[in-house]
């Protein structure tokens, strides 16, 4: 296993999660590198390998579209490009080096099912074949988890629902306060103020493979909004509507699923402390509250797109 030195980030520049990823890479001393090469074009992805020579690579590039998903059904060869050759340059050419290759991929790949469901506690495993393919991004994103399985350097990071103690607008509290109207259906959900420094020390411990990179346990739309309403927005309201009702106003199908974090709990470096996903949630409200008030947001000067008419 090869020492963290020298850390090359992927959609480090731009990126919401490599963005993220470079600030804790700073905070530990590490030298850090942010990808200038289109991951598409393997040949200049292969010279700034060369040039940079990294320990490690951070692999956060890649198109969730905007303002969501939905961009995915009309830009698939766009999305193609990027999450699929785009990934697999990076992956195919840190083999080819032996450098260890984290990617932050998604577990947007399934949904409830007989042998899984809803409200069980019974969820998905590392090992466990998507079953999710009613968005092209999700589609895409299932068939790249299978091959990148096949490259045994990488460390796969099944990210869901991610959210952050801010008001950031990849932020799933963001996307669901907005909404009119919003589904209520537990779900795994990635807490990133706890889950990015672990992402870091899987890398540095050398594991590869697949992990279900979530928070233990399921929380609910209306939990995560009963807890915005609680700490960010008393006049806040939000009604509920049915999967078959959502699926009139999108495009593409949306993934429900509870991931089984047994192996990542069991296999986390010593001193990572990850919160169960309700308690996690709670506290990244109230680190959200303290980083408004500070912004000069809170108490009463919230955007007008966070404003119910």
């Amino acid at each position: 296993m090869t020492d963290m030195k020298r850390v090359l980030i992927y959609g480090g520049k731009t990126g919401w999660i490599g963005g993220l990823m470079a600030e804790l890479v700073k905070k530990e001393g590490l030298e850090l590198f942010l990808g200038e090469a289109r991951i598409e074009n393997r040949e200049s992805v292969a010279k700034e390998l060369d040039d940079v020579k990294p320990t490690h690579v951070l692999m956060a590039a890649g198109i969730t579209g905007r303002p969501n998903i939905d961009w995915c059904e009309d830009n698939k060869p766009a999305t193609i490009r990027t999450n699929v050759i785009g990934t697999l340059n990076v992956a195919d050419l840190t083999n080819e080096r032996g450098i260890h290759c984290t990617v932050y991929a998604t577990g947007c790949i399934f949904k409830y099912d007989e042998a899984h469901p809803l409200g069980s506690g019974i969820g998905f495993k590392e090992e466990d074949y998507p079953n999710f393919a009613e968005s092209f991004y999700s589609e895409t994103k299932g068939y790249m988890e299978q091959m990148l399985k096949c490259y045994p350097h990488c460390l796969i990071l099944r990210v869901r629902m991610p959210i952050s103690d801010d008001l950031f607008h990849r932020n799933f509290v963001t996307k669901i306060a907005k909404y009119e109207r919003v589904v209520n259906i537990p779900n795994s959900m990635t807490v990133l103020t706890e889950m990015l420094p672990a992402s870091l020390a899987m890398a540095k411990k050398g594991l590869t493979g697949v992990y279900n990179f979530t928070n233990p346990g399921v929380i609910s739309h209306n939990e995560v909004l009963d807890l915005y309403k609680k700490y960010i927005d008393p006049s806040y309201t939000y009604k509920n509507f049915t999967v078959e009702e959502q699926a009139k106003v999108i495009k593409a199908g949306r993934s429900n699923n509870e991931l089984d974090t047994t192996k990542l709990m069991a296999d986390m470096p010593d001193g990572v402390v990850i919160n169960d996903i309700k308690t996690a949630v709670e506290l990244c409200f109230q680190r959200m509250k303290v980083n408004l008030e500070e912004m000069g947001w809170l108490p009463d000067n919230l955007p007008a797109e966070f404003k119910r008419a």
